[in-house]
């Protein structure tokens, strides 16, 4: 049996299988290892009976997940999944590396995470190449859910949303300056309140002040990460992962047709390709 996770800092997609059958399919809290110790981790899967009934079973697990990009951070990620998964194999990559994977399977292209944060790589076939992309929320993730979050919650503190915004904010959000002051700034995973915000974009995507702000992180997004990497490979396709690029697609294409770019494929989940992937080679 083996386990293919597709993690980010919310949620972790998780398929078990054996052979071509799907044993099951679920979903934990995010594992992050910029958030989450081993010992964290290691809590969280012995709270999932999925886990607890075929953890023996398991051979091969194959994780991915925003946060394991470096050899330290992705030894935290193994640790704890040899830990609990005695008799697996564990592999452990980033999510870019998973969207590259799931979008061109074996062949080149660009690749850009929008979900939750935002990223963006050149993949050779084989692998990801190296970047100075992926600096998280406070420095990056340009038009990701948690950027969203952020310009929606500066418009309510500064008094620049519309009047029929402010109502719907107020009406949803039992939100005031102080208590959002102290989700950013003070508790515990502030990424993860602000890209809790992307619900409200979904349900008021028509708004011409909310299409506004997310054309515009789209932008930013294309400018910062994919026309350099298109620069660097100009015939190579471009694809694109994750719930809120899927969820504004429309934009989406917008700002690459804006930047002369043709998008050749968007996926919300990566982890049903992934399954497949990794299915044919065990």
């Amino acid at each position: 049996m083996i386990a293919v996770v597709y993690s980010g800092s919310n949620n972790a997609d998780w398929r078990l299988a054996e052979k071509d059958r799907i044993i099951a399919t679920f979903k934990t809290g995010g594992i992050n290892p910029y958030f989450d110790d081993e010992k964290r981790i290691i809590q969280l899967l012995s709270k999932n009976i999925n886990l607890i009934h075929h953890a023996e079973e398991i051979k091969r697990i194959y994780f991915f997940g925003a946060g394991a990009s470096s050899p330290e951070l992705k030894a935290v990620v193994y640790n704890a999944l040899s830990a609990f998964f005695k008799n697996g194999k564990v592999t452990v990559g980033h999510d870019i590396d998973a969207a590259a994977i799931a979008c061109c399977k074996n062949s080149p292209g660009i690749v850009c995470i929008c979900d939750s944060g935002s990223n963006g790589a050149w993949y050779n076939g084989k692998k990801v190449s190296p970047n100075n992309y992926g600096l998280g929320y406070i420095l990056a993730d340009e038009g990701s859910g948690n950027w969203l979050g952020r310009q929606l919650i500066k418009g309510f503190m500064s008094q620049t949303l519309p009047e029929n915004i402010l109502k719907k904010f107020v009406q949803r959000y039992d939100l005031d300056r102080k208590t959002l002051l102290e989700k950013v700034y003070r508790q515990k995973h502030p990424a993860l309140f602000l890209s809790s915000f992307t619900e409200f974009f979904v349900d008021n995507v028509e708004d011409n002040y909310i299409s506004d702000i997310i054309k515009n992180g789209f932008r930013i997004m294309v400018n910062t990460y994919l026309l350099p990497l298109h620069d660097e490979h100009p015939d190579a396709f471009l694809y694109f992962a994750g719930s809120v690029a899927a969820s504004f697609q429309n934009h989406l294409y917008e700002a690459a047709a804006d930047a002369k770019l043709k998008i050749a494929n968007v996926i919300k989940e990566p982890i049903n390709n992934l399954l497949t992937y990794y299915s044919s080679k065990n």
